[in-house]
């Protein structure tokens, strides 16, 4: 009888045995390809052609734990970890998607590290989980990390029939979401091993529950920016190994009368007080935790010099804006204290700077806005090696504004509103995004240098004393997307070429002495841009010329600009008709025309404007009746704002209109969304260098991090003030 082959044997048992215990359960494949395929139904471009993409490696001919964001582990293999964070980032608008997405998931009961943060994820009523966070989430029994920060979550954030101390959850973060309860008076109970718990940035309120002192394992401990109440209980610092402790943001108060000495906690590198009642100097205690290396104390009362014991301490961030705090900055201060930012914004602090501030190897954020310094700018700060962030404004800082070093990384530059006087800079960092110098006593033109900023979004000299024409160099700045020239004393034609910045969204050249016509370049630069692809005609947010000596009719183009918020070309010496085209400009909420010259009526087309709040004709030469209704009919018309022109008539200024001048109202279909715009500074909201730049650049270095215990990429996040 022939004997069977060995090799073939071993092949066998390879191929039929233990080949299938590699590869992830089919239960397990078939329930991540129903995800996937929820996913594609709401969105198909996120299963696009780029490599990089999250999804397109899930096949039905692969294993599951060879894709991507998917992490298999023993024998048999099942899966474990899911990273399915941003899938739909690049997408605009980011759609809304209901919990019910998830419940393909609940079936992948292996499952142990779940991370699907910052997904926009919402809890719609009338689907299965009523509203809430899917309590089957809390039912998977080896689930140890649950990350669903950055959605849109509502409703309870544990379940009275869950039973979650079976199963060990030790991470959850819930930040960032739209929950509004109170913390549940058990969570103690509900969650014994929890060593993180991110609850920050929601709507939870009530007070802080006793039963967290039973949570032994804490370690990391986020709670800012909600709405919480009531007292901070001192038992929070008796956990031995908390390393974060973050109440600041909410309505919890700090009792200053406190008689309990917080103990040293050598293991607590995080400390966030900000807006918690703390009143007087410093607490003592605080400078027992000798590990601290993040220390926000803003919006509270505290008041006197900035104590020496901070020159002993290895503090890293320290924010201490929206205070009293008094005196000048020593400069033993940075003699040993070394830190990475420091924010002492909207303080009373006074004097000169000490000339070793720059002095610390890795300051990378200064903010001392809105004080009391004085004097010129140390040396070191400029040469600050590691510095991308500084601001000064609005204190009393005199002399020229000094020449900095190309090569220096500073990004966000900001010295307006103190008492700088002589020509503005030839010479900044090259990787200069924000520029401020507005609301000095500078003198003379722009210089061309200004072109070697290549990354400049946003630069405002407005409220100065700068001469001459706008240059033509201006256009070279491609990035550019504010420009604020206002208030100073330039003189001649606006520049066509201006026009072709394809990027700029706000042009405030008003106050100063131009003449001429409003370019039709303008517009015609718009177009171009839009057939090439290119923003076109959504480019301009805010455009304002008032206060000059422009002439010439309104360019009837101007309607053309889909995106307006905010026109204001008021106090000059424009003539001829207001242009039917306005009707089209569908987003603008502000229109100001205007001490012009302006005659004939006032187009009925403007009835279809939807969002407009302000329309200001006055001291022209207009005549025939108001238009009336669509927005002209809702809106809240201030009667000055027809004041002294020619014969306008209707039942906004009180006087009636002739019969024969009446005119019918356009109908339109009512926008039950207005969204309110006041003032053009609230057009800056939509371009905001300054706070994201100085987030991110902590986020870049790191320090608003979770310490990492496996592969965790969102955590909670603290910003700068």
């Amino acid at each position: 009888m022939e004997r069977p082959c060995p090799l073939l044997t071993f092949f066998s048992f390879f191929f039929f045995f233990f080949l299938p215990c590699l590869s992830c359960p089919e239960y397990q494949k078939q329930a991540l390809l129903q995800f996937k395929s929820s996913i594609l139904a709401i969105s198909p471009s996120v299963n696009s052609s780029d490599d990089s993409d999250q999804l397109q490696s899930w096949n039905s001919s692969s294993s599951c734990c060879g894709w991507a964001e998917v992490e298999c582990r023993g024998i048999p293999r099942v899966v474990i970890t899911l990273h399915l964070t941003n899938l739909f980032t690049g997408l605009s608008p980011q759609p809304q998607v209901e919990s019910t997405i998830l419940a393909p998931l609940f079936h992948i009961r292996s499952l142990k590290n779940l991370d699907i943060s910052d997904n926009n994820i919402q809890d719609m009523s009338g689907n299965n989980f009523k509203g809430s966070i899917p309590p089957q989430l809390f039912r998977l029994p080896y689930l140890r990390e649950l990350q669903l920060g950055g959605n849109s979550l509502t409703g309870k954030l544990l379940h009275d029939d869950e039973e979650t101390e079976k199963y060990g959850l030790e991470f959850l973060d819930l930040s960032h979401n739209d929950l509004s309860m109170e913390i549940p008076t058990e969570i103690g109970n509900y969650l014994p091993n929890i060593s993180t718990l991110a609850l920050n940035n929601n709507r939870l309120t009530g007070g802080i529950p006793s039963s967290m002192r039973r949570l032994s394992k804490l370690e990391l401990l986020f709670l800012h920016n909600n709405l919480l109440t009531g007292e901070i209980p001192t038992w929070l610092f008796d956990f031995k190994g908390l390393t974060a402790l973050s109440v600041g943001g909410n309505r919890l108060i700090w009792n200053n009368s406190v008689t309990v000495e917080i103990a040293p906690n050598p293991s607590l590198s995080r400390l966030h007080l900000k807006s918690c009642g703390l009143v007087g100097e410093i607490p003592q205690w605080i400078s027992n935790q000798t590990g601290l290396r993040f220390l926000d104390l803003s919006k509270n009362n505290l008041r006197g010099e900035l104590p020496e014991w901070f020159v002993e301490m290895r503090i890293e961030i320290l924010i201490l804006s929206d205070n009293e705090f008094t005196g000048s900055l020593s400069p033993r201060l940075f003699s040993k204290f070394y830190p990475v930012v420091l924010a002492l914004s909207r303080n009373n602090f006074s004097g000169e700077l000490p000339k070793n501030i720059g002095f610390p190897t890795f300051l990378g954020v200064l903010s001392l806005k809105e004080n009391n310094f004085s004097g010129s700018i140390p040396q070191s700060l400029v040469q600050c090696l590691a510095l991308q962030l500084l601001d000064l404004s609005r204190n009393r800082f005199s002399g020229h504004v000094p020449d900095f070093n190309p090569d220096r990384g500073l990004a966000y530059i900001d010295f307006s509103f103190n008492d700088f006087s002589g020509e503005v800079p030839t010479t900044f960092p090259v990787g200069t995004r924000f520029l401020a110098l507005g609301g000095n006593k500078l003198s003379g033109g722009l210089p061309f240098n200004l072109t070697n900023l290549s990354n400049l979004e946003r630069l405002e000299l407005q409220d100065n004393n700068l001469t001459g024409e706008l240059p033509n160099f201006l256009s070279q700045i491609s990035t550019l997307q504010v420009l604020n020239l206002r208030n100073n004393s330039f003189q001649g034609s606006i520049p066509q070429s201006i026009f072709n910045l394809r990027s700029l969204r706000i042009l405030d050249v008003s106050n100063n002495n131009l003449t001429g016509e409003i370019p039709q370049e303008m517009v015609l630069a718009a177009r171009t841009a839009s057939t090439s692809g290119l923003q076109g005609l959504n480019i301009y947010t805010l455009l304002d010329l008032s206060n000059n000596q422009l002439s010439g009719q309104i360019p009837t183009s101007l309607g053309a600009l889909k995106a307006l918020k905010l026109l204001n070309i008021s106090s000059n010496k424009l003539y001829g008709k207001i242009p039917i085209s306005f009707g089209d400009s569908e987003d603008i909420e502000s229109l100001d025309l205007s001490h012009n010259k302006l005659s004939g009526s006032i187009p009925p087309t403007l009835t279809k404007l939807q969002q407009l709040t302000i329309l200001d004709v006055s001291n022209n030469e207009l005549v025939g009746p108001i238009p009336d209704g669509g927005q002209m009919g809702t809106m809240v018309l201030d009667p000055n704002y027809f004041a002294n022109n020619t014969g306008l008539s209707g039942i906004q200024i009180r006087v009636p209109c002739p019969k024969e001048q009446l005119t019918p109202p356009v109908k339109i279909e009512e926008d039950d969304h207005k969204e309110s715009w006041l003032l053009w500074e609230s057009v800056w909201i939509g371009y905001p260098i300054g706070l994201l730049l100085a987030i991110g650049i902590m986020l870049g270095i790191g320090y608003f991090t979770l310490p990492p215990p496996s592969n965790r990429r969102h955590p909670p996040q603290c910003p700068i003030r």
